[in-house]
């Protein structure tokens, strides 16, 4: 058996990378039998078949998986936004925090298109640098913040994630010439982006692995319980416990340390309105299941 990385999954057939050498696998039988995701990102065991064919016997222990886009192992997300055009949407930015974190995913934002940012930068930015996110700015205009990014993808595996438009494949290219990953441009009639990336790969960048995916504008919530929401808003984690009522959801009840500290400005408080919006999500979620 040969053990090695699922880095593409498409039209049936898996890519397994080992070493400098790649398998092109399909799975044995018992795959389909037991209805079992094989994803890319998940370390495999196959057994060579002719030329590089092989087939997929065995999926090792999985220590994390992104439902969408759906690959595994992954080690940090690139959050990537753009300074405008299309503009920062905070909603879908805390959504994707909330669904990283959930997942075991270290989260980092990556604001591309800084050639279009002003004298100061946006203040919704500082106030995740102060919660405790990594954030970078980059430009694939003038090369900005591009070795500081490389030098973050470096020996981990990747997810770039974000909506349409805001040139993620772009980024891509530039950090690697010669990926050669299409690119779109902004739909003037709609203001967004449109998709350009079709599948979800694995690409060798910098001594680790990037998974370049389809942009969205709309993202569902990871399927956690409504109570765990506030572990993935750390500025309200750090709350826990000193609420008058231990069940404390923080949204209608009395004598709530966090409804407190967003009165006196300690928690942003578009953050917890977001906060309030999942939590509505989530609890109407648990009472049709």
């Amino acid at each position: 058996m040969i053990e090695g990385i699922v880095v593409k999954a498409y039209s049936g057939y898996y890519y397994v990378q080992d070493g400098d050498a790649q398998w092109i696998c399909r799975l044995r039988g018992k795959f389909r039998y037991d209805k079992q995701k094989v994803l890319v990102g998940d370390r495999v065991r196959l057994k060579p078949a002719e030329k590089n064919t092989g087939v997929v016997y065995e999926v090792l222990n999985r220590r994390n998986e992104l439902l969408r886009p759906p690959v595994a192992n992954v080690d940090q997300g690139v959050i990537t936004f753009a300074v405008a055009h299309p503009e920062p949407n905070l909603s879908l930015l805390d959504r994707f925090l909330v669904l990283a974190e959930s997942s075991g995913v270290k989260p980092v934002i990556c604001l591309n298109k800084a050639d279009l940012l002003g004298e100061q930068e946006p203040e919704w930015l500082d106030l995740y640098r102060r919660i405790g996110y990594g954030v970078f700015y980059t430009s694939t205009k003038y090369n900005t913040g591009l070795d500081e990014l490389r030098a973050e993808l470096r020996g981990k595996i990747s997810v770039f994630a974000g909506p349409s438009g805001v040139g993620k494949s772009s980024l891509l290219n530039s950090i690697k010439p010669g990926l050669k990953l299409k690119t779109g441009e902004i739909s003037e009639k709609l203001k967004r982006g449109r998709h350009t990336t079709r599948h979800v790969e694995l690409l060798p960048i910098n001594g680790g692995l990037v998974v370049d995916t389809p942009g969205f504008s709309n993202l569902n919530l990871p399927e956690i319980p409504a109570a765990e929401l506030m572990h993935y808003f750390p500025e309200l984690a750090k709350f826990q416990g000193k609420c008058r009522f231990t069940s404390c959801t923080h949204n209608m009840e009395p004598q709530c340390a966090i409804k407190k500290a967003v009165d006196l400005g300690e928690i942003d408080a578009g953050r917890y309105n977001n906060y309030l919006q999942f939590l509505n999500e989530l609890t109407e979620r648990e009472r049709r299941y």
